[in-house]
């Protein structure tokens, strides 16, 4: 328990979205009102003038778009925020599914013009998977969209989710004239395009109070009066638990580009949200509180640096203490590693760090040892658990255009691949290389980063396989007859695990039947 002071003053927590909906302006938002950068970056028509704090890749400026998760830490009023920006892009989904698993809560922005979209479904399953405490931030309120109650109803539909409006807007569109709070009794008035400390709220305890009709006009002061009431009655006293067991979520309203409703929920969200919390490993439940340092790689990446040939691995510090150089048990190799530049990060900056608690989020810098799922402690073997793996679905072979960059090719793909977005399968002695993915967009990216980072120049031809699935037997011979006779559908992973394509699901459930002494796996996880 000798750690309770730091773990208590810490929240790790991950925004997420579907594409557009503002997540990459709130994160930019969160990060001026905790002091952590100067000058908001505007995203707008995909053309980011200064971009971005957090979308340090160069795809990621053109398109607009986040495609990599960044970590950024910042202290606001007393508390050590690590906040994790994940991609929006729904071919990225898998590396935010693994965020997910590094956070102890989730901030999910809704737009509302376009109300509850696909990706957003996606995500909060995850979320309700491990129980995960959401906020809701209802975004662009400055625009014309749904009637407050009516996008209340559809995402409480769509995403199965009890909610609990903790802020009520005035108006919307052109008619917004700001925000309630229900939560501190005040009001915030609505100015467009105003700075980040300037929003001023007036201290309204009761709303019968006719200071509220000389501020928003009798008739908007007389309809907020009305919807406070219906909260009131149908939804009662916020209560802290529920949110906290991931039943219900509190929802705030405001404008993300205009700075507009961002404080408050900042500053409900350190009072309100969980600090660290214990989690479950192979062994045993880890107590949050425990002395002993242990922690897992949820995200790896490479060249961060451009200028530098590096490679991060992001590790989540789940108890105890981590120091720099000291020697911690890496336990699928079974041997003690040191660490002599551990990083903290603000996007692309980073700050050497001398120790780290449970909560932060740390950059390792890597040679190569680590792999999505890694677990470091201080001599205990376990993993820890619900780290989410994937089976392709889109299968691509890679053609190099230029044979004098063939080492440059081979290192890339490796790297690449080692983040954890794509699979590298070779197949006849590794002649030809096959990278499988969920998304289309991925193969853009590696594409663009193969030649930006390493020189490599690649097309890729699309094959015919729709699943993936890593086989296993007792039988060892029955295993190599069935790859000597499937050679053009068995590959090997990069972990030397023999894996089948399947064409289509017939072929995959009649090779199910015809071979029942070998087992089909849909995930890499089992060889752990």
């Amino acid at each position: 328990m000798k750690f309770e002071n730091e773990i208590n003053k810490r929240r790790t927590f991950a925004i997420i979205s579907h594409p557009d909906a503002g997540k990459t302006t709130l994160t930019e938002k969160f990060l001026l009102f905790g002091g952590a950068i100067q000058t908001a970056g505007a995203v707008k028509s995909n053309k980011i003038k200064k971009h971005a704090t957090s979308d340090f890749m160069e795809i990621e400026r053109q398109r607009g778009i986040s495609v990599a998760t960044s970590v950024m830490s910042f202290e606001y009023k007393g508390v050590l925020i690590n906040l994790l920006d994940t991609p929006g892009h729904k071919d990225f989904a898998e590396d935010t599914y693994r965020t997910l698993t590094a956070v102890d809560s989730v901030v999910l922005v809704i737009d509302g013009v376009k109300g509850v979209e696909e990706q957003t479904r996606k995500l909060m399953e995850v979320c309700r998977m491990r129980d995960t405490p959401v906020i809701v931030f209802i975004n662009k309120m400055d625009r014309d969209g749904q009637n407050p109650f009516d996008l209340l109803d559809d995402i409480e539909k769509d995403l199965k989710i009890s909610l609990h409006p903790l802020s009520w807007p005035i108006n919307s569109g052109k008619d917004f004239k700001g925000v309630y709070s229900l939560y501190d009794k005040s009001l915030l008035l609505f100015q467009p395009n105003q700075k980040a400390n300037e929003s001023e709220s007036v201290k309204i305890e009761d709303l019968a109070d006719p200071a509220l009709d000389n501020l928003v006009g009798e008739k908007d002061a007389n309809q907020l009066r009305e919807d406070a009431e219906l909260i009131d009655g149908v939804y009662g006293r916020f209560d802290n638990e529920p949110y906290l067991k991931g039943q219900k979520a509190p929802v705030f309203f405001g404008s993300a580009i205009n700075n507009f409703g961002v404080k408050e929920l900042l500053d409900t969200f350190i009072r309100i949200s969980p600090t660290p919390q214990s989690r479950d490993t192979t062994e045993r439940r880890v107590d949050v509180m425990q002395d002993k340092f242990c922690g897992f790689i949820f995200k790896i990446h490479a060249n961060l640096d451009p200028k530098h040939r590096d490679r991060i691995a992001f590790l989540r510090v789940c108890s105890g203490k981590f120091e720099r150089n000291k020697f911690y048990h890496h336990v699928r190799l079974n041997k003690d590693v040191r660490f002599s530049n551990p990083y903290s990060f603000l996007a692309r900056d980073k700050d050497v760090i001398e120790e780290a608690y449970a909560g932060d989020v740390i950059g390792l810098f890597d040679t190569g040892n680590f792999k999505i799922g890694d677990t470091l402690t201080e001599g205990e073997n376990f993993y820890f658990t619900g780290i989410p793996s994937f089976s392709p679905e889109i299968f691509k072979e890679v053609i190099n255009k230029d044979p004098m960059k063939t080492k440059q090719l081979e290192k890339g793909l490796n790297q690449l691949t080692d983040e954890g977005v794509a699979q590298l399968f070779t197949q006849h002695n590794g002649n030809r290389k096959i990278i499988g993915c969920v998304g289309d967009l991925q193969f853009e990216v590696i594409q663009y980063r193969l030649l930006q980072e390493y020189g490599a120049s690649v097309q890729f031809n699309s094959l015919p396989f729709y699943k993936a699935c890593w086989l296993t037997s007792e039988n060892k011979s029955k295993l190599e007859e069935f790859t000597r006779f499937k050679t053009g559908n068995t590959v090997i992973d990069k972990d030397g695990h023999i894996v089948y394509l399947a064409q289509s699901d017939w072929f995959l459930n009649t090779e199910i039947a015809n071979n029942p002494d070998i087992q089909f796996h849909f995930s890499s996880e089992i060889h752990k």
